[in-house]
């Protein structure tokens, strides 16, 4: 099986926004909030990569992070970093979704 490129991609852009934002505003919170969630979709990339049937890791921490940072969009009105987090979560949400109701198949896309 090949990796899963498209959640690793995921993995490292969440990660990396929450190093960003502590480079750039000191923010601890967001540097640990992001490493934490990057890490977990970074082994939910993983398990995805070896076994394309194994999404729940990745589909239940897109969806938790898609409305977390949705709601800080609705409440900033800014569009980075929560808006762009919230559109790559609802793209993931959407990607695994579609292969949990049988809509693609279980082939790493």
């Amino acid at each position: 099986m090949g990796a899963d490129y498209i959640s690793y991609a995921y993995a490292s852009a969440v990660a990396l926004g929450g190093i960003i934002g502590y480079a750039k505003a000191g923010s601890i919170p967001s540097l640990g909030a992001g490493l934490l969630f990057g890490s977990v979709l970074g082994y939910g990339a993983y398990q995805l990569s070896e076994n394309p049937n194994n999404y729940y890791l990745t589909l239940g921490t897109s969806t938790a992070l898609g409305g977390l940072m949705g709601m800080r969009f609705l409440n900033s009105g800014k569009f980075m970093p929560p808006g762009l987090i919230a559109v790559m979560s609802l793209a993931m949400v959407a990607r695994l979704g579609a292969r949990a109701v049988g809509l693609t198949d279980s082939k790493i896309q």
